[in-house]
């Protein structure tokens, strides 16, 4: 995110105003929370936590969500912005641009080459049976919301709207990922390498010691060990490839030969050869700390 210095952002700047807001962010950094939680680690009242979430909220650096809790709905802050780059001299606005957004099921691979331990689910069931890569080119794949596996790799195919007389401008896929320890030890880090049209992207090394706090959105009959990832942002321009804002490689967006009659393969993968190979868990839609699919969104000239 880039936030421009001057006096329309300051609801922005005045969030870390606040050794307090600050703290919440801290917190919302390592896992959601809900308003009573939130409470009880600053030792301040519910009242005075919702003025602050409120005012996080509004500059868009957290996001609230009511779920269903022991007692009536329940409020869960998320942390939504994980980086943001001060702009002291404003650029002059790009030409208009068209967006393009698709969400892609975390079962909707159309290729892959995986060793175990691997596995599927739903929402609401196991597909098949753990740690057999057969179960991968089942039918039911295409309902799984969390797959994991050891080595190897998933392939998305994403649908490809832009127009003939239009240039790239921007890509953007972001995601729920961590490494795969579902039955596993939770300090597993793994270096998971992204790639799009067959061109490597880049490669991020998931820390690990996840496993312990359960996901948001996990369903109460999910068992393993591994509850929730992180949220990773990639996003790939004309300056060259990121995630989360940091730049990890000088591929550009004209180097990913994005034409309008042709789809994105967007490929996942984490090597048997890598120094940390602790494989790959992805979570959709009712999984995890982030309710959604891999969302993916184009911008074009």
């Amino acid at each position: 995110m880039e936030v421009e210095v001057n006096s329309k952002n300051m609801k922005f700047f005045e969030c870390f105003s606040s050794q307090t807001r600050v703290k919440m962010i801290e917190l919302l950094g390592v896992q959601p929370l809900n308003i009573k939680s939130l409470s009880e680690a600053l030792d301040i009242k519910s009242p005075i936590v919702t003025r602050h979430i409120h005012m996080l909220e509004e500059a868009g650096i957290i996001r609230c969500e009511n779920v269903p809790g022991k007692r009536g709905m329940q409020k869960i802050c998320h942390l939504q912005l994980t980086q943001a780059m001060l702009l002291f001299k404003s650029i002059p606005e790009k030409a208009e641009t068209k967006r393009y957004a698709v969400s892609v099921p975390v079962g909707h691979y159309s290729a892959y080459q995986i060793k175990p331990t691997c596995g599927l689910a739903s929402d609401s069931k196991m597909i098949g049976m753990c740690d057999d890569p057969r179960y991968f080119a089942d039918p039911e794949h295409v309902h799984a919301r969390v797959i994991w596996f050891g080595s190897g790799f998933v392939e998305y195919r994403i649908p490809n709207y832009m127009v003939n007389n239009e240039t790239p401008d921007s890509l953007e896929i972001s995601m729920e990922i961590c490494s795969e320890t579902p039955c596993a030890v939770n300090h597993l880090p793994s270096d998971i390498a992204f790639s799009i049209n067959g061109v490597g992207i880049g490669i991020w090394t998931y820390p690990g010691d996840f496993g312990n706090t359960r996901g948001t959105h996990t369903p109460e009959w999910w068992y393993k060990n591994i509850q929730h990832g992180l949220m990773k942002t990639l996003r790939i321009n004309k300056q060259g490839s990121f995630i989360d804002g940091v730049q990890v490689s000088d591929v550009t967006i004209e180097q990913l030969m994005l034409a309008y009659d042709k789809e994105i393969l967007f490929r996942i993968s984490c090597s048997a050869t890598a120094k940390n190979c602790g494989g790959v868990t992805l979570f959709g839609k009712g999984f995890g700390n982030h309710n959604q699919d891999i969302e993916v969104t184009l911008r074009c000239l």
